[in-house]
């Protein structure tokens, strides 16, 4: 049956098939060729968006308004609304409904993405929030595509860190839906909800996919044979507070080169969603190196600018899936 997502909002892997997600991914690698080839598209012609950022953003930011520009559509950047503090969610979205062909909206709750979905009457994709993170999963899954040599339901991944904040979750999410091996390498009080878990593994269930969890004690076992090592930042937008805590968590939890060779994989890719804190050239970089003596946190910069490092083929590919998710849900295909 052909895919049509001409209308539907992307606020979460859940809510869509794995031939929907391959439908996506299919698309992004198309859209990517056309751009390669300097191609000026016209599939967003006369669409205009606008982007809500309540958390800030470099690669979600740029990948919309370049994506929407490259295929002919308008962008408006809203910043200081008055959404939620002279006017309530819902009134906001049915105001932006009249005037816009799609929204973004980045930031804390995962209930306002899906009550501006559901007032708005127009397609909303979710640009990141505390709970989930869907358009940069699918720029993962790409570049999984691009530089492991094998279909994504033979792909092991392992994630190392915080499991259960928005990337561990999403990554679960998308992994399970695609039929792929994800493990979590991290301290059992940071995996993932119960039922979030539970849930993802009824899907693994029916694509073929496997999920586990380990901690550092076994990471030998969770470590050998995979394809892709993945990690994320120690400390979540909005839990600042916590980076001693979360070091005292996650410090043996750091991708090390040592790492890399127990996978015993010659060809394994590393990825991060970025941002990434594995120098001293950032201000929090230098505060925790101040504070606590860490020079690099969640990985070690020997592995993000290594030949396993893939992270900046990743961060493009958030334009292209990002075009393709706009494309499919309103654009003229």
């Amino acid at each position: 049956m052909p895919v049509n997502l001409k209308g539907r909002s992307f606020l979460t892997l859940k809510d869509f098939t794995p031939e929907e997600i391959r439908y996506l991914l299919d698309l992004s690698h198309n859209l990517k060729a056309k751009k390669r080839a300097g191609i000026k598209g016209n599939l967003l012609d006369h669409k205009n968006i606008v982007l809500i950022f309540d958390k800030a953003s470099t690669r979600t930011r740029c990948a919309f308004e370049t994506a929407c520009w490259d295929e002919g559509g308008n962008v408006t950047f809203l910043t200081n609304s008055q959404m939620g503090k002279k006017e309530s969610v819902e009134d906001t979205a049915k105001v932006l409904g009249r005037m816009y062909d799609g929204i973004q909206y980045r930031g804390f709750s995962q209930q306002l993405v899906e009550d501006l979905a559901k007032y708005s009457g127009i397609p909303v994709w979710n640009g990141l929030t505390d709970d989930d993170h869907p358009t940069q999963i699918l720029a993962d899954l790409m570049t999984i595509e691009e530089h492991v040599h094998k279909p994504l339901n033979k792909v092991k991944m392992v994630y190392c860190g915080d499991a259960r904040n928005n990337m561990g979750n999403a990554l679960m999410i998308g992994s399970a839906k695609m039929g792929m091996h994800f493990v979590a390498l991290a301290p059992k009080e940071l995996w993932p909800n119960e039922q979030l878990t539970t849930e993802m593994k009824k899907v693994a269930e029916q694509t073929g996919g496997k999920i586990e969890f380990f901690t550092i004690e076994q990471a030998d076992q969770a470590l050998t044979g995979a394809d892709v090592l993945y990690t994320d930042v120690w400390v979540s937008m909005g839990e600042e507070a916590k980076f001693e805590e979360r070091i005292k968590q996650l410090e043996k939890y750091r991708v090390t080169m040592d790492f890399v060779k127990k996978t015993g994989n010659p060809d394994v890719i590393f990825l991060h969603c970025l941002p990434s804190f594995h120098d001293l050239e950032t201000e929090v970089g230098r505060d925790i190196y101040k504070k606590y003596g860490l020079k690099e946190m969640e990985v070690a910069d020997e592995v993000f600018r290594s030949r396993h490092s893939k992270v900046f083929d990743e961060a493009e590919n958030r334009l292209h899936t990002i075009k393709a998710v706009m494309v499919a849900t309103i654009g003229d295909l």
